[in-house]
């Protein structure tokens, strides 16, 4: 069935608008006034609409939809200004649905919906097309024109017809929006043309988008120009070298090719390269050619060029991000650490939505032996991406990060150029161990050179002195370690997210030697499960007795060396050595080592148990003080610091202070000289987390009172007694339940950290918490 309209267009010109329409949403347009477009119309609803039209006056509303993705929105979801369209022709298919062909008559603003089912019905406003009355908008028609015409020279889809249409236009307004539907625009674009009434601010709209299309158009012509032209300059230096080589052969000047630039020059055509370094090899491939073998640059050159062809520039393994996986692989390979592992869960995530992201430099910061090292390994089984660590540990020159120019003899590129080297792609994980100990001297400062490696905004282009060819490093994982914060310059530890690995508690230790350690060890020395043997009992035994650490290295250490006396027994015939028990094992490893000093040490007046942190983890510090006759002298020895000393002039002049409420003769200073000693003597201190300690210390010497045993304390002081918060606050924990402390005074303004701390850690553990002295010394002297 075809429908054809038959009145002319004045006829329809000469019609007044409808007050009422029915409405056609437009998804993925705008028709503007005196423009003719297709229509396909498939829904049953808009079918109907349609026929209602046609059965009128053949006019319809069309309004373009907000959102293209809603299907069938209601009046919130259009837009309030559309067109009066005309259904010039109708084709109604065999599947049932309408092709038409209409043309838009003139802009309207829908000022109420009258039906909202089983179709959209409006009741409109006709929106009058204003008269040209300034030399302004004749301008800017004009201005349109000559746009029109550069861009039909141009865009290869718009007809010359198209020109002559335009200039037989006579009313600014329809050029405008002639010229917009010739445009590539997005809607909210066309829409804004189609709602702007007023003609200088339309044609000024226009204008702009023209311009906008033709600057592509001749951006994209330049481009085609300059690769023709790059193309006629490498055809004509083919020729000339041919022209070069005969000349040369004539001449008896040719010179046979060398094997050995003729393989650099094999792997350079097979080689995936960035342009610069391809470029760079060509060039010195070049010079190399014209070089004497026998000169001592040309195995300089041949090197450069070696390193040019070895470094792995586009070449990359592929990576999977499996969070199920990864999150198996960090449980497989580590006990506990949950808030650790649930980070590096979280960051392999976002890497997987998003893998074009530069994401963070991670920073594992932790005692020895807690597993650093290890985690950036797990990471890299989890990705499938290589793995490559670097140890920084007494690093002095700029160059081991940079590498040297070439000027200088036995030049190589930095660690980081080699390290991609060895691994041949360009994506590995990169572990830089111990960040905290480089150092720096006359030849420069390593850590000003990581500041451009760690840079997620920098290291896409960072530059090797050696290759002098920028190298793409953001697809590399780059994670750090270090023992301690202090010692790395602030502005390269502003370029890492610090994720913190605490010591490991006793249980944790136990678990951990019995699913990882144990094993390996038996492993490692050729046993058999039934020969090497050890009891839950035995492990901790050596954990208490023979170890004092946060991590699991010595643990590691001691069960190694009971490992090799159990192999010995074996080799020397023994088919069933004995199982390792708490009753055997100093027979096997010797005495113990550590012993519980804490009851013996505090049960006498002057000495308190203190704890300190290290870069080992936490640590249990006795303080002990006497008085002895003399003059108002202060002793200290123990090797202390400065912020040390400083505290203990602060706790006693807070004791002579408050000398008659301790029970203390206010005079005592006169004739008492006082003598501080922290052991052990030959390990330096320093910190202001002893304040309270020292203060308990005097007070219970010039008093008499001893400290109650198994209490431990830290926390920094003032001299108006008040209790200052201190860091290190888990490790320290941890110290004191090792250590056999039940009970721990804290400040007040640590409990949040120690309300993070998992109740296995915390279990049997009594805290105080003290905002005063007097609330320490309350708790620590006994009555």
């Amino acid at each position: 069935m075809q429908l054809s309209a038959q009145a002319d267009d004045d006829a329809v010109s000469g019609q007044s608008l409808p007050d009422e329409l029915p409405v056609v949403r437009l998804l993925n347009g705008v028709i503007f006034p005196g423009m003719l477009a297709p229509l396909t119309v498939t829904n049953v609803l808009d079918i109907d609409c349609i026929d209602e039209a046609l059965s009128r006056d053949r006019m319809i509303g069309l309004v373009a939809q907000r959102d293209p993705d809603t299907e069938r929105p209601g009046p919130e979801g259009l837009y309030d200004v559309g067109v009066v369209a005309l259904i010039q022709k109708m084709i109604q298919l065999p599947t049932g649905e309408r092709r038409l062909l209409v043309k838009g008559l003139s802009r309207v603003r829908l000022v109420e919906w009258t039906q909202e089912q089983p179709f959209l019905r409006a009741r409109v406003e006709d929106i009058e097309e204003p008269q040209p009355d300034s030399d302004t908008v004749r301008a800017r028609s004009q201005a349109l024109l000559d746009l029109l015409r550069r861009l039909v020279e141009l865009a290869p889809h718009l007809p010359d017809e198209v020109y002559v249409q335009a200039l037989n236009i006579e009313h600014p307004g329809s050029l405008a929006d002639m010229v917009a539907s010739l445009l590539d625009l997005a809607i909210s674009e066309r829409q804004h043309v189609l709602e702007t009434v007023d003609l200088d601010d339309r044609l000024k709209y226009v204008t702009t988008l023209t311009t906008r299309e033709l600057e592509q158009y001749e951006l994209t012509q330049r481009m085609q120009q300059d690769a023709r032209e790059e193309l006629t300059q490498a055809q004509r230096e083919y020729f000339l070298r041919q022209q070069l080589k005969a000349i040369q052969e004539e001449l008896g000047e040719a010179e046979e090719e060398r094997p050995d630039l003729a393989e650099l020059h094999e792997r350079l055509e097979e080689a995936q390269m960035t342009e610069e370094a391809r470029e760079a090899a060509e060039t010195e491939l070049d010079r190399l050619e014209k070089m004497n073998p026998a000169a001592a640059e040309y195995t300089v050159a041949r090197t450069y060029v070696e390193w040019l062809l070895d470094v792995p520039w586009l070449q990359g393994s592929e990576t999977r991000i499996d969070i199920e996986e990864a999150q198996e692989v960090l449980d497989e390979d580590h006990y506990d650490l949950e808030d650790v592992k649930d980070r590096i869960v979280e960051y392999l995530a976002v890497r997987k939505l998003r893998p074009e992201i530069k994401g963070p430099i991670l920073c594992f910061v932790g005692p020895p032996g807690v597993g650093k090292t290890s985690l950036g390994q797990s990471i890299a089984r989890a990705t499938g991406r290589e793995f490559h660590r670097i140890s920084l540990g007494g690093v002095r020159d700029e160059a081991e990060i940079r590498g040297h120019r070439r000027t200088y003899v036995g030049a190589l590129p930095g660690r980081i150029i080699q390290g991609l080297r060895r691994v041949g792609v360009n994506n590995p994980v990169f572990m830089l161990d111990e960040i905290d100990k480089l150092g720096h001297d006359f030849r420069g400062d390593p850590s000003s050179a990581l500041l451009e490696v760690l840079d997620p905004a920098q290291n896409d282009t960072f530059s090797d002195h050696y290759l002098e060819v920028p190298y793409d490093l953001s697809k590399v994982i780059f994670i750090t370690t270090a023992n301690v914060l202090e010692t790395i310059p602030p502005a390269l530890l502003d370029r890492m997210e610090v994720i913190r690995l605490p010591g490991y508690t006793r249980k944790e230790k136990v678990q951990i030697a019995k699913r990882y350690l144990v094993p390996r060890q038996r492993e490692e020395h050729g046993l058999s499960a039934e020969q090497f043997r050890i009891s839950d009992a035995a492990i901790e035994t050596i954990i208490g007795g023979y170890t004092r650490e946060a991590g699991v290295r010595n643990l590691e250490r001691q069960l190694g060396a009971l490992a090799r006396k159990i192999a010995r027994r074996v080799t020397e015939g023994e088919e069933s050595p004995p199982r390792v028990s708490r009753r055997n094992l100093e027979d096997l490893l010797g005495p113990r080592l550590y012993y519980s000093e804490v009851a013996e040490r505090t049960g006498q007046p002057g000495v308190v148990c203190g704890l300190a942190w290290t870069q080992s983890g936490g640590e249990v510090l006795f303080v002990e003080a006497t008085g002895m006759p003399g003059k108002n002298n202060l002793m200290l020895t123990g090797q202390l610091g400065e912020v040390m000393k400083e505290s203990a002039q602060a706790a006693l002049s807070w004791v002579r202070t408050h000398a008659e409420e301790l029970g203390i003769e206010p005079d005592f200073y006169e004739r008492t000289d006082m003598h501080l000693h922290v052991p052990a003597g030959a390990v330096p201190k320093d910190g202001p987390s002893a304040g309270v300690a020292m203060v308990t210390a005097i007070a219970s010497a010039l008093s008499g009172r001893t400290v109650r045993p198994n209490v431990g304390m830290t926390g920094e002081i003032t001299l108006r007694g008040k209790v200052l918060p201190i860091g290190g606050v888990k490790e320290k924990v941890l110290a004191a339940k090792a250590a056999g402390i039940d009970t721990l005074i804290l400040p007040s303004r640590n409990r949040a950290q120690v309300e993070e701390i998992s109740e296995e850690h915390t279990e049997g553990l009594h805290f105080v918490y003290a905002d005063e002295i007097e609330d320490v010394l309350k708790v620590a002297l006994a009555d």
